[in-house]
């Protein structure tokens, strides 16, 4: 019975396997790294990549509109599973930060998280990189088009029988003009596809920009908590000048430590930059284009194994992110506490020694 049931669970991935390679194949991906251009407005460039930005803003907005509109005292539903992952996030950071800093810290933190993740896993929708505009040109994909209201969509047919990929016309085809014009009789249209719709962090300025509004918030939770007089741990040179002036070289020594060690803490700020962008954007750029090479090679089998990998990574990398500039947040105010305490010791013993 055992051994029947394993016989049919693999004639049946092997039959799935056939179906997939013979009917779903798509032709070659096409693979770029900068964003497509749909529209451009002047010097403004509309990218795919904005246009689902829009999208994951609107839906995060209705979602938590619908939500917050009419709340039942006792959540069922969705609205009991919205408030709970809410609830879950608020008590992880409370924990982390404490009561004030967390009520400080959850707004910004929670809206990275959450925007990070809608993003990674709308781009898994099969639509993503395969339905778009066309730039015609006279090799590229063969494509079927229709006017979707004031937009002509096109995509790209998949493989059957007789074709185990998707059309397409190479310029190095000896009968490349005779395909062409056989296309153009067919009513097809032949260039480049450009993709409607694509994942905003597979667009390095995506990254870029939260990587941004992150160090924004965290320089400004120090300067809150801390005063104008945070500056100090990045430009610390007042002991380094007064030590030169005084000619007292031990001065100078520690200060000029004080003042390298505040360069050091600057080019960390921004070093931490570059790593938040560059992980995010990696991460979901690789895990597209695995998913768009296995939808070429192995339709269905091979392909929803890295959908699942990819659910995974995609709540891994918004988790990073969100705590990450979590910590780096209260290590910021951590700091800033600290050396108020310190300044706050020294007073008190400038005070003790006057009274003396």
């Amino acid at each position: 019975m055992r051994l029947s049931r394993g016989r049919l669970i693999a004639g049946g991935l092997i039959v799935l396997a056939v179906l997939g390679f013979v009917f779903l194949r798509g032709p070659t991906p096409a693979i770029s790294i900068k964003a497509e251009t749909i529209q451009s407005f002047g010097p403004i460039d509309l990218t795919n990549t904005m246009l689902t930005s829009w999208i994951v803003v609107i839906i995060m907005v209705t979602i938590v509109y619908l939500r917050t509109r009419r709340r039942d005292l006792v959540p069922r539903g969705f609205q009991n599973m919205f408030e709970a992952a809410l609830e879950a996030f608020y008590n992880l950071v409370v924990s982390v930060a404490g009561e004030k800093n967390g009520r400080r810290f959850f707004p910004v933190v929670a809206t990275i998280f959450f925007f990070v993740l809608v993003s990674n896993w709308l781009s898994l929708f099969p639509m993503f990189s395969a339905i778009g505009l066309v730039r015609e040109e006279e090799h590229g994909f063969v494509m079927e088009q229709a006017d979707v209201g004031p937009l002509p969509l096109s995509w790209v047919p998949l493989s059957s029988p007789s074709r185990l990929s998707g059309d397409s016309i190479d310029e190095d085809d000896a009968d490349a003009e005779e395909q062409l014009e056989e296309a153009k009789e067919e009513g097809k249209i032949v260039g480049e596809l450009i993709p409607l719709l694509r994942g905003p962090n597979t667009d390095l300025n995506t990254p870029l920009a939260l990587a941004i509004v992150s160090a924004i918030a965290v320089e400004s939770w120090a300067i809150a908590s801390l005063g104008i007089g945070y500056g100090r741990k990045f430009f610390n040179f007042g002991g380094m000048f007064r030590g030169l002036f005084r000619l007292n070289f031990g001065q100078f020594f520690n200060g000029a430590i004080d003042a390298f060690v505040g360069v050091l803490e600057l080019i960390s700020e921004l070093v931490r930059l570059v790593s938040f962008t560059f992980r995010l954007f990696g991460n979901m750029f690789a895990g597209e284009v695995i998913i768009l090479m296995f939808i070429f090679l192995t339709p269905l089998i091979l392909t929803l194994p890295f959908y699942g990998l990819e659910l995974f990574v995609g709540i891994i990398q918004a988790f990073i992110f969100a705590v990450l500039t979590l910590v780096f947040g209260m290590m910021a105010v951590a700091h800033g506490e600290a050396h108020t305490g310190d300044e706050k010791h020294k007073e008190d013993d400038g005070a003790l020694a006057s009274e003396a």
